[in-house]
């Protein structure tokens, strides 16, 4: 099933709602490739430690890459299944969709030997993942959108982008820019953007980030990841700029609304 605009608003807020984990992941595709940008925080009570929730597979005309957000428990067991089943099983999975599904089958294998043991110390199975990529009999490069029951969506160009964890705050900037035909440069620059206002937000989302970017039909992910040294610079001037921004805004529109106000103190000041 593909996305359209309001489709995705709605995906968008279960899947917020569906992950109380302290995760930021985006995927984005766009007709150029995909990119894939995820933080690194992990908390457990007070103690907060660094921990990386992209996976990337790469094997000959297979790359795929698994982005989480849940229960880091069942993300470790659901992967390492996952991981033997690529390692026995590669060359069925020959399309994305495929792999998807085998993904989903081991994430099911979890729910079932773990879900009654987490739901009995009163934790609630969660697990949702952004699983992107291109396999040797994919036309072109996929994204898809995993929940915890195992089904999932495939996201299209109506709705180009996904995030999973803590998106309310991210979201916004991507909404207004990013579209299939946006330049992967650009992409990158306002996942980062979407990335820092949620960190700058909420103080459960961190650097380092760990980022993927993939051209279409290259087989040969790159990736990277960036310490918070290496974009302080990006973020302050972004701040600064936002600043500016609206000090340089329009300001008619407002006239009718001072005016009111000013009358107002006036007739304050003459009580």
């Amino acid at each position: 099933m593909c996305l359209t605009p309001k489709l995705a608003k709605t995906i968008n807020f279960r899947a917020f709602k569906l992950n109380y984990s302290m995760t930021y992941c985006l995927g984005i595709k766009l007709k150029e490739g995909l990119v894939a940008i995820s933080d690194t925080r992990l908390t457990s009570g007070s103690e907060t430690t660094t921990g990386k929730k992209m996976y990337v597979h790469k094997h000959g005309n297979q790359f795929l890459f698994i982005m989480t957000s849940g229960l880091r428990s069942v993300r470790d067991k659901a992967l390492t299944y996952f991981k033997e089943e690529i390692e026995e099983n590669g060359d069925k999975h020959n399309k994305m969709y495929k792999a998807v599904n085998a993904f989903a089958a081991q994430l099911r294998r979890v729910a079932s030997e773990d879900k009654d043991a987490l739901a009995a110390s009163g934790l609630r199975f969660n697990l949702t993942a952004i699983v992107g990529g291109q396999l040797q009999n994919d036309a072109e490069h996929k994204l898809f959108l995993l929940y915890p029951e195992g089904n999932w969506v495939e996201i299209g160009e109506g709705a180009p982008f996904v995030i999973i964890g803590n998106s309310g705050y991210g979201k916004p900037i991507l909404d207004r820019t990013i579209n299939p035909e946006t330049p992967m440069k650009i992409a990158l620059k306002t996942g980062f953007l979407s990335f820092d206002s949620t960190r700058v937000s909420a103080n459960d989302v961190d650097f380092p980030i760990d980022v993927v970017l993939y051209k279409k039909d290259s087989y040969l992910p790159v990736e990277h990841r960036f310490e918070k040294e290496d974009v302080a610079n990006v973020s302050q001037n972004w701040g600064k700029a936002l600043r500016e921004s609206i000090k340089n805004m329009p300001e008619g529109w407002m006239d009718e609304t001072l005016n009111k106000l000013k009358k107002v103190s006036i007739l304050q000041l003459g009580i």
